[in-house]
């Protein structure tokens, strides 16, 4: 018998307990499951985005290997539209500018650097500004060139900047500016880089070698 009043003496006491704060623990619960639920739905979302932009990526690809621009521009637009938040999106307008590019289209090729360049990670950003500002040297269009040339980069694309900067100065006839660009993209260009060799041919050129020599 002692065992059974202390027995109803917990339950007592369990319901007392409960009835304070029995609400709470079933919210609390609810709003776990709740949120369990929605990471997991959001991680499968995220799953599917990433296979459907992948297999977008893919059918790009394949326009790129057979030279199909009008096929390429239209995954690059699908990529863009419906998963333009991926990497996929970001390699594909690349592909898509240089594509269009080689097929003499430039303005398309603008379109899609413009549209790496505002909505890229830091990386495609400054991958973008590099290859824009080549277009706008065909173009002949210097000042913009150079202006899409300033402001920040990351650090890795240094000596791509400056050679670019030197092949627009050096178009606009301003040699010893082309120069001191020129012996910069060699200092921030990595040994080991194969584009040190053009940079050095294209410095020698202009007479970079004799001078520092001097």
């Amino acid at each position: 018998m002692a065992y059974d009043l202390e027995e109803q003496e917990q339950l007592a006491s369990l319901k007392s307990w409960w009835s304070q704060y029995g609400n709470l623990i079933t919210w609390i619960l609810i709003i776990a499951l709740a949120a369990y639920a929605g990471w997991s739905g959001w991680n499968l979302y995220q799953r599917n985005q990433a296979t459907q932009a992948g297999q977008l990526y893919e059918e790009l690809q394949r326009g790129v290997t057979s030279k199909d621009n009008q096929k390429v521009q239209r995954a690059a637009t699908d990529l863009e539209s419906k998963f333009g938040k991926t990497a996929y999106a970001q390699m594909g307008a690349l592909a898509a500018a240089k594509s269009a590019f080689d097929a003499n289209d430039l303005n398309t090729a603008k379109t899609q650097l413009q549209w790496v360049a505002e909505n890229g990670t830091d990386e495609y950003k400054a991958i973008a500004r590099i290859r824009l500002a080549g277009v706008l040297l065909d173009e002949k269009a210097f000042d913009e060139g150079l202006k899409l040339l300033e402001g920040q980069f990351p650090e890795q694309f240094a000596g791509a900047v400056a050679d670019r900067k030197g092949d627009i100065l050096l178009a606009q006839a301003k040699t010893e500016e082309a120069r001191a660009a020129y012996k910069l993209a060699l200092e921030k260009t990595d040994e080991k880089n194969p584009a040190r060799q053009l940079i050095q041919l294209k410095l020698d050129a202009i007479g970079g070698a004799a001078k520092a020599a001097a």
